[in-house]
């Protein structure tokens, strides 16, 4: 109990810092964006600056506001959280194009006494981000390591670790959906159609946790029984609603999109329908008018006689 307290005591502290950093970073990116609205008003719609946004918030209500403390008191929220900052933010902020808004809304001056924003630690990130298996990898290991007994135990009981493992998830975040979203060209050199593959495997991870904790009958993780739990419920109970809260959501947020890139792959692209519809009318405008006029008689003597009059 006492640790949980000390933890609320110290709330007002790190969100202030949190606040300040999102705050900066969303003016940073309005900057980008008006400066390219004004060159290319086409180019970043303002959809993606509302999904940016929406980001961000979800950030901030993970990290920065009073839900942030009341994962010490309750697995469900602690769960929420984490799956607020996975499942909903990083594929928000992926939306919004950040990479090259965020660096046209940088002072020129910093980017040219930063060269390293084009040197070789990003070269060596966007070859990583090429290879879709290596974002699935990194966001297993860490929904996986993070919820191991001891790891978990460490970050409730201590706030550096507490913190790098919000960070974390939010960073594996952006990694897994970096493939599906691909918020630049070539964000991926995997095919459009793997990607649903990718998604499927995803959930097993996630099902395999979630089916252990609601399943286990018993307690995975003793910390919330030293501290006052929020909802009236006993720990075993709160521990399989995170679970179940955990099945459903990541079903859902995965499910969702796999079906929505199903349906783009087996669609035809709106450039070649737009070209057959273009050719076929192109085709009705070449005709020869008695011929065209004659299948119109033809064509309307079907409709006003039928074998039964």
């Amino acid at each position: 109990m006492s640790e949980s307290h000390a933890h609320l005591q110290s709330w007002p502290v790190l969100p202030a810092i949190i606040s300040a950093i999102l705050v900066t970073t969303a003016l940073i990116y309005l900057r980008g964006w008006l400066s390219l609205r004004s060159a290319f008003p086409n180019l970043i719609p303002s959809w993606r600056l509302a999904s940016f946004m929406s980001g961000f918030f979800s950030v901030w209500v993970a990290l920065a506001s009073r839900l942030a403390t009341l994962d010490h008191r309750s697995l469900t929220i602690h769960m929420m959280k984490h799956l607020l900052l996975m499942t909903v933010a990083a594929p928000l902020i992926l939306a919004g194009a950040p990479v090259f808004t965020l660096a046209c809304g940088l002072p020129k001056l910093f980017i040219k006494s930063h060269p390293s924003f084009s040197g070789l630690p990003a070269q060596w990130l966007n070859r990583f981000l090429m290879h879709s298996e290596l974002c699935w990898l990194a966001s297993t290991a860490a929904v996986i390591g993070w919820h191991l007994p001891v790891a978990f135990q460490l970050g409730m009981r201590s706030h550096g670790v507490h913190d790098l493992e919000d960070v974390s998830f939010l960073i594996a975040g952006l990694l897994f959906w970096w493939p599906i979203v691909q918020p630049s060209p070539g964000a991926t050199r995997s095919p459009r159609w793997s990607i649903v593959f990718y998604l499927f495997l995803a959930t097993l991870p996630c099902d395999i946790l979630s089916a252990f904790l609601v399943f286990s009958n018993r307690l995975v993780y003793p910390f919330y029984l030293s501290t006052r739990q929020l909802f009236s419920m006993a720990p075993l109970q709160d521990q399989e609603c995170a679970a179940a809260l955990m099945w459903v959501w990541v079903t859902f947020a995965y499910l969702i999109p796999a079906v929505a890139i199903t349906v783009q792959i087996l669609s035809p692209p709106a450039a070649e329908s737009q070209a057959a519809m273009q050719s076929g009318r192109q085709r009705i405008a070449n005709r020869p008018r008695r011929q065209l006029d004659n299948r119109t008689k033809v064509s309307l003597a079907e409709n006003h006689y039928s074998p039964g009059e």
